[in-house]
């Protein structure tokens, strides 16, 4: 059986949570925010994962969240400009 993850914030964390979860203009974010917060109130990210959120994801994924939150606050839960897959094909190649 998998280890159970337990989440402690206060209540400044919880509170920007909730803000993120219930107003932040990317919906991604207030994704993320509302497993956070789902696995701080006892739910595993088993479940948070398969059937707490919008969309399916691994509980893997919910941990990084949990991970990068803890780490960098809410802006650990935006995604880094740069990031992701580079294009193998850049249209200001095919002008030079």
């Amino acid at each position: 059986m998998p280890k159970r993850i337990r989440v402690t914030l206060s209540e400044a964390q919880a509170d920007e949570l909730r803000q993120a979860r219930d107003r932040h203009p990317k919906g991604y974010v207030r994704e993320r925010a509302a497993g956070i917060l789902k696995v701080a109130h006892g739910a595993t990210l088993t479940e948070v994962g398969e059937q707490g959120l919008d969309r399916r994801h691994e509980p893997e994924t919910v941990h990084g969240w949990i991970e990068q939150y803890l780490a960098h606050g809410l802006a650990g839960l935006v995604v880094k400009p740069g990031s992701g897959r580079k294009p193998k094909f850049s249209p200001s190649a095919r002008d030079a």
